[in-house]
């Protein structure tokens, strides 16, 4: 085993180390010296591109065109929409001056004070009022209507615990924002690209998500509703994995973006928006890699395929070389992404280990008894397993083992959380279960109460009320109130 993973921590001894452990020794992200902010490495950045260009395409195949707007937000335009103020107020990252100066030793530099800007201006947290403060220049009539603006940008939150890719104080995401001339549009919209994160996460990530919608307490600020995805990590821990918020005419009002209807009457506009962030990346981390590092799926994969030659001398490579070269190129003429290492500066065992540790789902093995033989060895990731192949053929088999890997390591991630959802009534036995983890299935009374109660005895939270579930009548377990719906409780990144 390579030096990168021999001091890597096991999930069953400590699952947060494990995770904080693998993302910097698989070389996906580490600390930066600004605080709560991250380094993406190349490779961690690779696979962030995957990410944002599969979604991307989604996003366009249902209209949404991308734009750009400021990253800088005047602090008058978040005091526009009460909910949205307080519930990023705390957050908030405040610019007050425009320039430095030289101090008095000239050995470094200082705020000039006389440079302090006439109104402070916020780091943007999220950009629905500097953005619809732009929409009312572009609304007049409901023909202007539907806009389906998107951007990738930064974020910054100033968060106070910090850990790579889950929650640092800046990050990158997608944040789309839509304008409608009906609530009807606008609430299928903010539903339809909650099953778009879906569909991705399933399809792309391999990651088994529950979607559903927020109490009233975990809205998104400023929303009349919020749709979400949730995932089970395998600590069977929650984590919100993207939501879509039906926002009302709330922005619309606070920002005056009205527009003439087809009976000729002036209207708010309805708004929604919606996101995913670089979070989606420790989903993926912690949905599928085990003690060895990495499981990534295939279709996100930068590269899906290795090639490691075993050699002795120069024409022994020289013959593998001719070989693998038709191969690669066969490889990705299909659209596959393969990297041959005939690197000479490092031993097989400490390639083996490191593409393991990276989580590239497949390997190819190729020596001279190999070639001779007309064999290749073959390692699927997900499993470890390893087999002896015809090497005629090779570039169709490998096509479709990455596509048993893909369907292997989502049925296995589905099956994890099937089987730790856990239907229960009793708050006491309740209290002790959730301690193992899980999601649970729970009667709520609807109340703000009850549900701070959960989180004040417990650190769980309701994480939605699940589609997909039937809503039989019962009785909530805190309360003993009827009750208004079956949720999802758990506790959550």
């Amino acid at each position: 085993m390579a030096t990168e993973l021999k001091g890597l921590t096991k999930r069953s001894v400590n699952y947060s180390a494990w995770y904080n452990e693998l993302v910097v020794k698989a070389e996906l992200a580490e600390q930066s010296d600004v605080r709560g902010c991250m380094v993406i490495r190349p490779y961690g950045y690779a696979i962030w591109e995957k990410i944002q260009s599969v979604l991307d395409q989604k996003f366009k195949e249902t209209g949404v065109q991308n734009a750009y707007f400021p990253l800088l937000i005047p602090k008058s335009f978040l005091s526009r929409e009460a909910e949205h103020v307080e519930g990023f107020a705390k957050e908030c990252a405040v610019v007050t001056h425009y320039r430095l100066k030289t101090n008095e030793a000239h050995d470094g530099v200082v705020v000039d004070p006389e440079a302090k800007l006439d109104e402070e201006l916020i780091i943007r947290p999220t950009s629905e009022t500097i953005i619809w403060n732009t929409y009312k220049n572009w609304v007049k009539s409901y023909r202007d209507l539907p806009i389906l603006c998107n951007q990738w940008c930064n974020v910054m939150r100033w968060e106070m615990r910090t850990r790579l890719f889950l929650r640092t104080s800046e990050f990158l995401w997608q944040e789309g924002h839509t304008a409608h001339a009906t609530r009807e549009e606008a609430e299928e919209r903010a539903k339809m690209m909650l099953h778009v994160y879906a569909d991705f996460a399933e399809k792309y990530m391999a990651m088994p998500v529950i979607r559903g919608s927020k109490s009233e307490t975990e809205r998104f600020a400023g929303a009349l509703d919020t749709y979400t995805i949730e995932a089970m990590m395998q600590d069977g821990k929650a984590l919100q994995s993207g939501t879509s918020h039906f926002l009302g005419q709330n922005f619309g009002r606070a920002f005056d973006v009205t527009f003439l209807n087809k009976e000729q009457k002036q209207e708010y506009a309805w708004a929604t928006s919606w996101g995913v962030s670089t979070r989606l990346m420790g989903a993926l981390i912690m949905t599928h890699s085990d003690d060895n590092g990495l499981v990534l799926p295939p279709r996100l994969a930068p590269t899906q395929v290795v090639i490691v030659p075993i050699w002795k001398t120069d024409e022994q490579l020289a013959e593998i070389n001719n070989k693998v070269s038709a191969i690669c190129g066969n490889l990705r003429q299909m659209g596959i992404s393969v990297k041959y290492d005939n690197d000479d500066q490092k031993r097989p065992g400490f390639k083996f280990a490191d593409y393991e540790l990276k989580g590239i789902p497949v390997r190819l093995v190729i020596g001279v008894r190999d070639l001779e033989n007309g064999t290749v060895e073959v390692m699927r990731r997900d499993t470890l397993e390893k087999e002896t192949v015809n090497i005629e053929g090779i570039e169709q088999y490998v096509q479709n083992l990455l596509e048993d890997i893909q369907a292997n390591i989502y049925k296995k991630a589905l099956d994890y959380r099937d089987a730790h959802i856990y239907e229960c009534d009793n708050y006491d036995e309740f209290k002790q279960r959730i301690k193992d983890g899980g999601f649970f299935l729970c009667h709520w009374d609807g109340t703000a109460e009850t549900e701070a109660k959960i989180k004040e005895d417990t650190q769980a939270t309701i994480r939605c009320v699940p589609y997909g579930y039937e809503q039989t009548p019962g009785t909530d377990m805190v309360s003993g109130k009827p009750a208004k719906y079956r949720v999802i409780v758990a506790k959550a990144y």
